[in-house]
């Protein structure tokens, strides 16, 4: 269970769905366009998980496979995790990005992306579409669904745990929601400052939280084949 909860707290680290609800906040009527967002996002993620769930579970291969794949998952993600950690807290993807800026020279700017211009049309039906465009499953949340049927839980609560997931995948859009109805004049505000700490600290974050789930895995795979 508690790597259910870890994954599902890594995929609520989103940028692309704090800058949409940075948008939404700022454009007229933004709790209809945050709900329609909202709900589109949901039907996207939790179809996916469901079918991804019990897609695994009637999959006979994965039981008897789980023991030998395991420990190897876990050192692999790992060392990943580890390697990524390294990376950002030397700073050497800034170097190459740096080098390449060079190489390639000056930069055209260019406008918002599409589903950015797409949510200034202010309408719900709109913000719903690009919620379940943009709510495609990612790597932390595939892993978090992987967990949940690894629990083998019965089918109601294996619903319930997917449900659980996605609720908190989106924290970052339901929290400003449910304050834009408690106090609409301080949300946009609080969204603004937290958008402008992940600026400021998320490599930071990302070190540090790569670093410390790698070293458990590694731990735990380990473990795992000496017992």
């Amino acid at each position: 269970m508690s790597r259910v909860f870890l994954f599902s707290f890594t995929a609520m680290l989103n940028p692309t769905l704090l800058a949409a609800t940075t948008v939404m906040l700022l454009l007229p009527q933004p709790k209809k366009l945050m709900l329609g967002y909202l709900l589109g996002a949901l039907m996207t993620s939790i179809t996916i998980g469901l079918v991804i769930v019990f897609t695994l579970e009637s999959s006979g291969a994965v039981n008897t496979a789980k023991k030998t794949v395991n420990p190897a998952a876990d050192l692999a993600v790992g060392a990943l995790l580890l390697v990524i950690g390294f990376v950002l807290g030397t700073g050497r993807q800034e170097r190459y990005s740096e080098r390449r800026r060079e190489r390639k020279g000056p930069k055209q700017e260019k406008g918002p992306p599409r589903w950015q211009r797409a949510l200034g049309s202010g309408s719900a039906r709109i913000t719903f579409v690009v919620g379940a465009v943009l709510t495609l499953p990612g790597a932390s949340y595939l892993a978090a669904i992987t967990a949940v049927d690894k629990l083998n839980y019965a089918n109601v609560e294996t619903v319930l745990l997917v449900v659980m997931v996605n609720l908190i995948m989106l924290t970052l859009l339901e929290v400003p929601l449910i304050g834009y109805f408690v106090a609409p004049e301080w949300t946009p505000t609080a969204v603004q400052r937290a958008k402008d700490w992940f600026s400021r600290h998320a490599r930071k974050a990302v070190v540090i939280g790569a670093t410390g789930v790698g070293s458990l895995l590694i731990v735990r795979g380990v473990i795992t084949l000496l017992s």
